[in-house]
């Protein structure tokens, strides 16, 4: 498996909240927009469902599409983002979408993990196969 780790800033983040729950929590959605450096280079959006619980911390899921290059290779895929936010981290994991590569991208797998802080860039590692 080859490995990729780079940085990444957040270029857009739009957000709005959707429900109110009950203890001052609330649900949103989201959609972010990404720049990518290293291994990885391009734009990413994120379009994301979030759960804010009363206490400040967050758990959030959704779909990425990558375009740019990734180990010198040119196209798009989408990943799966899972992950949380507590104690002024955002952390997730990122799974490819099965079949979602294009161009020199199809037939990529793989995964991987982010993480943010309030002070980017936000940094990844990411194990990969192209088949």
């Amino acid at each position: 498996m080859a490995q990729a780790t780079g940085t990444f800033t957040v270029s857009s983040w739009d957000e709005n909240t959707y429900e109110e729950l009950d203890g001052g929590g609330k649900l949103t959605k989201a959609t972010v927009a990404f720049a990518f450096s290293g291994d990885l280079e391009g734009q990413g959006q994120w379009d994301a469902v979030m759960c804010y619980c009363d206490d400040g911390t967050a758990t959030f899921t959704g779909f990425q599409r990558h375009v740019g290059t990734l180990g010198g290779r040119t196209g798009t895929f989408v990943l799966r983002a899972d992950g949380t936010f507590e104690n002024g981290e955002a952390k997730s994991t990122w799974q490819v979408v099965d079949g979602s590569g294009t161009d020199d991208l199809r037939g990529l797998t793989g995964a991987g993990r982010a993480v943010a802080t309030a002070t980017p860039p936000g940094t990844f590692t990411f194990e990969y196969e192209l088949a």
